[in-house]
């Protein structure tokens, strides 16, 4: 997909509604109001179906049968039917749902592996193989995933074979409903590979929306997608210290490849109410910033209400919501409302246009300047990453985005309903703009 034109929609806005933290689907319908509420437009579902006995929801046995824990009191033949009356109930809503499409592995004792052993890579001893990757830093340290059977996707004979079994399942999907993939471990499978199942989707809905996660890869294995037709990839912008270089290398390396998404916590991450103290202005705050650094953004469930316990592939279950909300130490719901409304409403922070910073590296606000490619709007966040108040010279909105100081306006959300109005700045060029801590100012000119 290219970069946003006037004629496409704004940068998603994804929820990611983690299916054991709620239990049977009919269940998920009650979080719909509140979701739309909050402004975003996309709900994305972890896996949904069966496990193999490790119970992980990524170690899938049976794409055919939904997870007991989401069946209720459903037989599980009509699982199916479950899935579409959400997807319908999220559409009535305005809200898009993806699934998770996991099929870079399969559970080493599911289905698949049962009925297709010649789909999965083999070890020199003909013994399937598990997954695994080494850790970038240190590559000797390897993790394996021995719950998981890796399938093979060399150019062979059953290629074709593998591929018409996923082309179905993606086919089937698309009947229930569901309009997104976010594909797992994208750089897993080769490029080539993609775009014929990425096409074929197409065929079949011309509205299919592709999401690559490459987090962690090699540069090499994410450049290998360039052209596979993802329209969004996830990017790491959770991890970045506001100081060194290489997150704003990577925006520029791969924002022709696809648009990128980042995310303040996922569900392989702490939680940030966590590892903060609960702290509600550090879950605003890196929630503000993931929204103006990229065209998407996402936020896991829970997050808005400063849930401390970690999202778990295996353990998590209904229980752990109905603590969580018992124990919420805040409500973010109006202020992740007010930064969705914000990011919808400016052109420029929906496309992946060039991005720099304009402040010196070690200053104590950090100073990101964004230029659309599709118009003339430019914007600026004024990031403090600091424990105490910053401040720099207002003339640096003037000259960083080419406006006059009032051809320039702040955009920045209010944090809640009784925030009080900030005094005016002198934009001038003789005053200051100051910065409270962890906190983000955003402005823009047209």
């Amino acid at each position: 997909m290219a970069n946003a034109s006037d004629a496409d929609p704004p940068g998603p806005r994804i929820y990611n509604l983690f299916p054991t933290l709620l239990g049977p689907v009919p269940r998920w319908r009650r979080r719909l109001p509140s979701i739309a509420d909050m402004g975003f437009d996309w709900i994305f579902l972890n896996p949904v179906h069966l496990p193999g006995s490790s119970g992980s929801l990524y170690a899938i046995s049976d794409t055919h049968k939904l997870h007991p824990a989401l069946l209720g009191d459903t037989p599980s033949k009509q699982g199916d039917g479950l899935l579409r009356d959400f997807c319908a109930a999220a559409r009535d809503a305005g809200v898009h749902v993806m699934i998770d499409l996991v099929i870079n592995h399969s559970a080493r004792d599911g289905a698949l592996v049962q009925r297709h052993p010649e789909w999965f890579a083999k070890d020199d001893q003909g013994e399937i193989v598990s997954p695994s990757v080494a850790d970038l830093d240190n590559p000797e340290h390897v993790t394996v995933w021995e719950d998981l059977a890796e399938l093979d996707y060399s150019e062979r004979p059953e290629l074709d074979a593998l591929l018409a079994h996923w082309q179905d399942l993606i086919r089937r999907y698309l009947k229930l409903g569901f309009t997104g993939f976010r594909c797992d471990a994208a750089y897993k499978l080769p490029g080539p590979v993609w775009r014929r199942l990425i096409d074929g989707a197409r065929d079949k809905n011309p509205e299919a929306c592709f999401f690559a996660e490459t987090l962690g890869a090699p540069t090499h294995e994410i450049e290998q997608l360039r052209d596979a037709g993802f329209d969004y990839r996830f990017n790491s912008a959770k991890w970045w210290d506001f100081r060194e270089d290489w997150l704003l290398d990577e925006y520029a390396r791969f924002r022709d490849l696809a648009p990128s998404v980042a995310f303040p916590e996922s569900h392989d991450t702490p939680r940030v109410a966590a590892e903060t103290d609960a702290s509600e202005r550090e879950s605003r705050f890196r929630y503000l910033f993931a929204a103006v650094f990229s065209t998407g953004v996402m936020m896991p469930i829970g997050y808005e209400f400063g849930f401390q316990r970690p999202l778990h592939v295996v353990d998590t279950t209904a229980d752990d919501w109905e603590a969580g909300c018992a124990d919420a130490p805040f409500d973010i719901s109006d202020a992740v409302g007010r930064i969705n409304a914000m990011k919808a409403e400016n052109p420029v922070l929906n496309e992946e246009g060039p991005q720099e910073r304009v402040t010196d590296r070690d200053a104590p606000l950090v100073g990101l300047l964004r230029r659309s490619v599709s118009g003339p709007q430019r914007s600026l966040a004024l990031i403090n990453p600091g424990a105490d108040e910053g401040s720099h010279d207002a003339g640096l909105l003037s000259g960083a985005l080419e406006a006059a100081p009032e051809a320039i306006r702040e955009i920045t959300p209010r944090a809640g309903p009784d925030d009080a109005p900030r005094a005016e700045d002198d934009w001038s060029g003789d005053g200051e703009i100051r910065v409270e801590p962890r906190s983000l100012r955003i402005f823009v000119a047209d």
